[in-house]
């Protein structure tokens, strides 16, 4: 792990490979992980750069006074690829995180090439309705705290409102418990988290899609067809908004597509990798 200092804080960050830069953006209450399986197959051809955004899994938290609010987010991530000195960035998000560089394109696309998004927020489904009660006991003291103490256990970690539904395949080999940790056991990640989850509302991603109607830059919209949580729908959608944006359809995978089906996302991330962007231009 390599570290940088930004503004409102460190972000760890992994890297491999060499060649044009794809970075990794993951979601809530997850880490870079997620792409562990993804970034093997890439980095022979592309330098894959993941980083542990402060969204309630990371390790070292940020300034107290760090903005994590959606734009906040937003910069931090433009910041990070500034900071990385980072140049025609193929952009790749799920979940939270993928509501987060939907924001980073609309305001921030000076550094980013292409724009992959796998399931994630978008419209108004942010957060979608199953975990809106996050977001609700976030704003009582010690409430969100008390509800994910029962994470500890593995089949609480199963249940659809926690990682049940978003892993169909080899849950097992997930690395929830890693995920959960640095939440159960840090306050000031805890800060953190509830500073993020206070902050969500879907007005930053409607008016994010809005915005996007002017981004020129390859994007593909990487969908599992069979999440529960950030249907296929809201992928057509994203579609519409975005110009020459393509949709590819993945089956057999809930929301984490890097968790079920990562052999077809390196792929597709691949090929749109390659491609040109009016970012070099």
């Amino acid at each position: 792990m390599s570290e940088v200092k930004l503004q409102g804080g460190p972000i760890a960050y992994r890297e491999s490979g060499e060649g044009r830069p794809i970075v990794f953006v993951h979601g809530l209450l997850v880490d870079g992980s997620l792409w562990r399986k993804v970034t093997p197959l890439l980095d022979g051809e592309f330098r894959c750069i993941v980083p542990d955004l402060p969204l309630g899994s990371h390790r070292a938290p940020m300034s107290p006074d760090a903005d994590l609010s959606p734009p906040g987010l937003a910069r931090l991530v433009a910041g990070f690829l500034e900071a990385l000195e980072l140049e025609d960035v193929t952009l790749v998000a799920n979940d939270t995180g993928g509501a987060i560089s939907q924001i980073t394109a609309a305001h921030h696309p000076e550094r980013i090439g292409r724009l992959v998004l796998t399931n994630c927020d978008a419209f108004e489904n942010f957060l979608p309705p199953a975990f809106r009660p996050l977001q609700w006991t976030a704003k009582v003291p010690g409430a969100l705290t008390a509800i994910l103490q029962g994470m500890r256990l593995a089949p609480m970690r199963r249940l659809p409102i926690a990682y049940g539904w978003l892993i169909k395949r080899d849950f097992d080999d997930a690395p929830t418990r890693e995920w959960v940790e640095p939440y159960l056991s840090d306050r000031a990640i805890r800060r953190d988290t509830i500073k993020v989850l206070k902050g969500i509302d879907s007005k930053y991603t409607i008016e994010a899609a809005e915005r996007l109607t002017e981004f020129d830059r390859p994007t593909l919209l990487a969908w599992a067809v069979e999440d529960r949580f950030f249907k296929v729908s809201f992928a057509e959608r994203l579609a519409e908004k975005i110009k020459g944006a393509t949709l590819e359809r993945i089956e057999d995978s809930y929301t984490f597509v890097s968790e079920d089906q990562p052999e077809r996302l390196a792929s597709l991330i691949a090929e749109l990798a390659r491609k040109e962007s009016p970012a070099r231009a």
